[in-house]
């Protein structure tokens, strides 16, 4: 299926994803006042608000955002004094590129359409977030259908050791094994098209592991089971993507979101499958969201390390990052009952049932976000995560926003302090851990550049976990005034002494910094 040369491209364009160095204009404060949107549940117009689902913008919306990424990729000859390709600096690992979808799979596995009829469908129904408005509760409905293919385990193997490096799956332990063969399963699927998708709404009695009893971020609804049709049929992708308004009015049992501070919680069940389970979270206009990311900042991924990074995220179990469960934990039990946590990957929908699985058992439960399958390619993806970001600013106009993810995601440095810029009322506070302050296998770059002009106790770049101990985040304290910050607005790398306010090395870190590229590279060659 793939080739060796195939392979070496894709590690080159891992190890080689490097932060943007790109000049930052002066930033500019943009009023935060958003006009308040009624749900809408006829086809959107072809343009982007945040009751409008990206899915049925067919026109413009994808062109407008690869078009926005094209602007923002660049070379890095300001850095090495040579060209490489865009993907090299995507900040998105190759790896999590290019998945086969529909008759693409078929074809790669050699069986037809009709091996699939007497299939069951099944459906990935990722846990969404819901808005009051004047209409009532309109909840966000999204996932995938598709349908699951025979495929013997030798095939299995052959395309999991596609993304494994100098490692053989059948050298693994039996229970990673395990994991690296179904999370290929999920890859290897066939979505389904023009498909009818309805739920069962209920009350949810359990939201995750937060430390309950005492999470006072989301309660059990006193009633609100329905059952509700989505109004669309699935993409050719297979994927559905709407805001639905729900039953709110008198026996429903549903609390309105102008008279509670509670966030409430609803299992969401898709008729005709066991699959399709997710939990809804109905959250009220005033209070604080954490939009978290996932990858080395929840769990360990080492992402900027490729063989680690593949074998973290296709076969060994998901581990948390040190401490950081007991953060949230703590953050759940004594913030106010309106915080609401909502998490947000950019791997695509296929590989994302076990993150979401994860986040589950271990971190406070949370709506989510991942990359759909119409945001597939290099370019559009760049763009995706402040799609989905400005999304949910757009639906909670007068939320609260804490920020967090890690320096090593090129993205997050040039969306999150562009929010802060843009939106200066509601980001209450971004945290950053700074992966190359800790793990010296971080040999890549990251640009402060758009954090110029914020604040400077409006974010925080910290090293460990309980760096974030003892803020008092809902009064705006988000720096621990004890972590040294050091931030130059410009390309840093404290693994190799890199604190420059330009967007070039100085002589002696540009020969370590490509040294070390060199390096990892042969390493995993």
């Amino acid at each position: 299926m793939y080739t060796k040369a195939t392979q070496q491209a894709l590690l080159l364009g891992a190890t080689f994803a490097v932060a943007n160095a790109i000049a930052i204009p002066e930033p500019t404060a943009v009023p935060a006042k958003v006009e308040a949107r009624a749900p809408v549940i006829t086809p959107a117009a072809i343009r982007f608000d945040g009751a409008h689902s990206y899915m049925y913008d067919r026109r413009n919306i994808l062109s407008d955002i690869a078009s926005g990424a094209d602007n923002i990729l660049h070379s890095l000859g300001s850095v090495l004094g040579q060209d490489l390709p865009s993907y090299v600096i995507s900040g998105v690992p190759n790896f999590f590129q290019d998945f086969p979808t529909g008759k693409e799979v078929l074809s790669k596995l050699g069986i037809s359409d009709g091996d699939l009829d007497a299939k069951p469908t099944e459906v990935l129904n990722i846990p969404p977030y819901a808005n009051w408005t004047e209409q009532g509760w309109n909840v966000r409905f999204h996932g995938n259908v598709y349908k699951q293919p025979d495929i013997s385990q030798d095939k299995v193997d052959d395309l999991a050791n596609v993304f494994l490096i100098d490692t053989d799956i059948k050298d693994l332990p039996a229970d990673q094994q395990a994991q690296a063969r179904n999370l290929t399963k999920s890859i290897f699927i066939v979505q389904q098209g023009e498909q009818n998708v309805s739920f069962h709404l209920e009350p949810a009695k359990t939201q995750g592991g937060d430390g309950e009893p005492g999470g006072g971020n989301a309660i059990t609804p006193p009633g609100g089971a329905q059952n509700i049709s989505f109004p669309y049929l699935t993409t050719d992708q297979g994927d559905f993507d709407s805001f639905v308004v729900i039953k709110n009015g008198s026996g429903v049992g549903l609390l309105a979101g102008n008279t509670t501070n509670n966030v409430q919680r609803l299992n969401v069940y898709t008729n005709g499958t066991l699959t399709g389970n997710a939990t809804a979270y109905l959250v009220p206009s005033e209070g604080i969201t954490f939009i978290s990311d996932i990858d080395d900042i929840l769990r360990v991924t080492k992402i900027y390390d490729p063989k680690e990074g593949l074998l973290n995220s296709f076969a060994r179990p998901f581990t948390s990052w040190m401490n950081m469960p007991d953060i949230y934990a703590n953050w759940s039990r004594t913030l106010p009952n309106n915080t609401h946590f909502h998490y947000l990957t950019t791997t695509p929908e296929q590989a994302t049932r076990l993150y979401m699985d994860y986040i589950f058992k271990t971190y406070p439960g949370g709506s989510f976000d991942t990359r759909p399958l119409n945001f597939s390619d290099v370019s559009a993806t760049l763009s995706i995560r402040m799609f989905l970001l400005t999304k949910i600013f757009e639906t909670f106009p007068t939320r609260k926003f804490v920020l967090v993810a890690d320096t090593s995601n090129s993205d997050v440095m040039k969306d999150y302090p562009t929010l802060a810029h843009d939106f200066p009322n509601q980001v209450q506070c971004i945290f950053l851990r700074n992966t190359s302050s800790t793990d010296s296998s971080d040999k890549f770059p990251y640009d402060t550049s758009k954090f110029e002009g914020l604040k400077n106790t409006s974010y925080m770049f910290f090293n460990v976990p309980d760096d974030l101990r003892g803020l008092d985040i809902v009064n705006g304290q988000c720096l621990n005034q004890t972590i040294l910050q050091n931030v130059t607005f410009g390309i840093q790398d404290e693994v190799l002494g890199i604190h420059g306010a330009g967007a070039k090395l100085g002589g002696s870190a540009t020969i370590s910094f490509v040294v070390a590229l060199v390096a990892a590279v042969f390493l995993i060659l």
